[in-house]
């Protein structure tokens, strides 16, 4: 029987907002045992459906500036005017545990994780089609249309830093998307370099 890792893998997830991460990811969590989501702190407001603590950790920017200012970051950025970060303690106490942590992350973020952990594996989800985000966001019926408008804009810029990742998978269908990206999960832990200590005493 495999062992399990001494440390657990990050994996960082990006992609247009409206593109299905967060049911991606839930469905990774169902089906991958041994990983966990790490829950960012946002000072946006919760949308409908949203929980403190679930979906993010929702703080005020005061605080959210005080943690930058203790140095409580893995990464921390600005996006469409609203702080967003990963704690560095959490994450380094899964990862330690061997557990793999998942972060949802948007581009800047995903660039300042890749600095500080080269050995992140970084995956963009992509939607099939622009016209399919807009129905998706649309569907929502959480923003306006100029707030949407501006999210598809965002989309268009982010999506020309696809080149950045390990990995780039479409959601079409969940379940297939979900597919893929365990096969990918699965390749990876098996490297070589994750693996040496199988080979002691052999």
């Amino acid at each position: 029987m495999i062992q399990k890792k001494r440390r657990g893998q990050l994996i960082v997830f990006s992609g247009p907002s409206g593109v299905g991460k967060s049911t991606v990811i839930a469905e990774l969590l169902h089906e991958r045992p041994n990983t966990y989501f790490s829950v960012s702190y946002t000072t946006r407001q919760p949308r409908v459906g949203e929980a403190d603590g679930v979906n993010y950790n929702f703080v005020t920017n005061e605080t959210f500036e005080a943690m930058i200012a203790r140095g409580e970051f893995l990464e921390y950025a600005q996006y469409v005017d609203h702080y967003y970060g990963t704690s560095l303690r959490l994450i380094n106490e899964k990862l330690d545990q061997g557990v793999d942590v998942f972060l949802d992350i948007e581009v800047q973020g995903a660039a300042k994780v890749r600095e500080k952990c080269p050995d992140a594996v970084l995956i963009f989800i992509m939607p099939p089609s622009f016209e399919e985000l807009s129905r998706r966001l649309h569907g929502r019926q959480t923003d306006s249309e100029s707030v949407i408008e501006g999210r598809l804009q965002k989309a268009r810029e982010e999506i020309q830093e696809v080149g950045n990742y390990d990995y780039l998978v479409v959601n079409d269908k969940v379940f297939d998307a979900a597919a893929q990206i365990s096969a990918i999960l699965t390749a990876e832990s098996c490297r070589t370099k994750y693996n040496l200590d199988i080979m002691e005493g052999v």
